[in-house]
């Protein structure tokens, strides 16, 4: 009977200071992330944008960069937007034309799809099919061969639905920016 009490308590002990550690490095960590999170978005902003010599936060129901040639002119908007993938949530940076007619560029800011299959996401190959592609109608992916219209992007062989959560994210974005950018819902 000690000796179970000992245990219990041993193990209360031992419980009680990992969690107080884990939670003081959490509180520590936190600051961090997300300051590591912004300065990530803010570079992806360029990436999607190459044209972009500045940017400001646009007031909006979500978060959404408009973004500017050299000369002060409207070059279009870069959105973060993320949805499920595969394995779990991906984020991505999108830059569309200012009528978001077409997307400029794709940057994968987070993801944790599968290893060697779903990865293929950040690679450039599958994200360079996004640079001037027309999301007008919305776009499409296909599956085996090349795409035939201007809208359409090639899914990665064995990463299917990795890829197709790609389209649907980006699809599900352009949809809110368009609602806002025709309600007026954009300042």
């Amino acid at each position: 009977m000690k000796t179970a009490i000992h245990m219990i308590i041993t193990l209360f002990v031992i419980g009680s200071l990992s969690g107080g550690f884990l939670s003081y490095i959490a509180n520590w960590a936190s600051p961090k992330i997300i300051q590591h999170r912004q300065e990530d978005t803010e570079k992806a902003i360029y990436t999607v944008q190459p044209k972009c010599k500045k940017t400001e936060k646009v007031k909006a129901a979500f978060e959404l960069y408009r973004v500017f040639s050299e000369s002060g002119d409207t070059l279009g908007y870069a959105m973060p937007v993320e949805g499920n993938g595969f394995q779990g949530k991906v984020r991505l940076m999108i830059g569309v034309t200012k009528d978001a007619t077409e997307l400029t560029g794709l940057e994968i800011l987070e993801q944790s799809e599968t290893p060697g299959l779903g990865q293929k996401i950040v690679e450039e190959d599958f994200k360079k099919q996004f640079a001037n592609l027309v999301t007008n109608p919305l776009v499409e992916w296909i599956k085996g061969s090349a795409p035939e219209k201007k809208n359409q992007i090639q899914t990665i062989t064995g990463a299917t639905i990795s890829s197709k959560s790609v389209v649907e994210i980006i699809n599900t974005g352009l949809e809110t920016l368009r609602t806002s950018l025709n309600d007026g819902g954009i300042k």
